[in-house]
């Protein structure tokens, strides 16, 4: 059994229609700190991050405390947008989107699922100690909802620097807590 950590990153300085790449704001660097202080508790595990800046700088105090590398993994990134839609209408497509199923979204967004399913299972594999993940709201719902067999987009509305733990046998994934819920869904 591989327990892993996924922690949806800290709070972003602009949000999804306006910055592809925005980095933490004064409240997402707290929360990075928390997330360091809390999860430092544990002995040191490998940690991986989405490629975006926000995960990667919400990732950096734990590696800094553990004395880690932090592995970028590309399979956890956020939920791409539709090709050719402009950056103000992202948030207007992704709230639509939300309230759906990934079937209802096509094969792009299938196989995004599947590969994030797919990345977290393959770091388990990699990471027989246990692992900290840190990625985005979709991403996490994703693999929620592997585990219960939804195919909703949106399960759980989890906030910033929430984490989730569930635990892998093989290609099983077992939820054992969801993270923190938010009273918003997009950030």
């Amino acid at each position: 059994m591989t327990r892993l950590y996924l922690v949806r990153h800290g709070r972003a300085a602009a949000g999804w229609d306006v910055d592809p790449d925005p980095p933490l704001d004064d409240i997402g660097e707290r929360q990075a700190r928390a997330v360091a202080a809390d999860l430092g508790r544990h002995p040191p595990l490998d940690i991986v991050s989405s490629p975006l800046r926000r995960c990667r700088e919400t990732a950096a105090p734990l590696a800094e405390a553990w004395g880690r590398p932090v592995a970028v993994e590309h399979g956890v990134a956020e939920i791409p947008s539709p090709e050719g839609i402009a950056m103000p209408d992202r948030v207007g497509w992704l709230r639509t989107a939300m309230q759906g199923k990934w079937w209802d979204l096509g094969p792009r967004y299938t196989a995004f699922r599947d590969g994030v399913i797919r990345a977290v299972v393959d770091h388990a594999a990699a990471s027989p100690a246990g692992a900290v993940v840190f990625s985005h709201f979709i991403a996490i719902n994703a693999v929620i909802g592997a585990v219960s067999g939804d195919d909703r987009l949106v399960l759980h509305s989890l906030d910033n620097a929430s984490v989730t733990v569930i635990d892998i046998v093989g290609d099983r994934i077992t939820l054992i807590s969801v993270g923190h819920e938010a009273d918003t869904l997009i950030r």
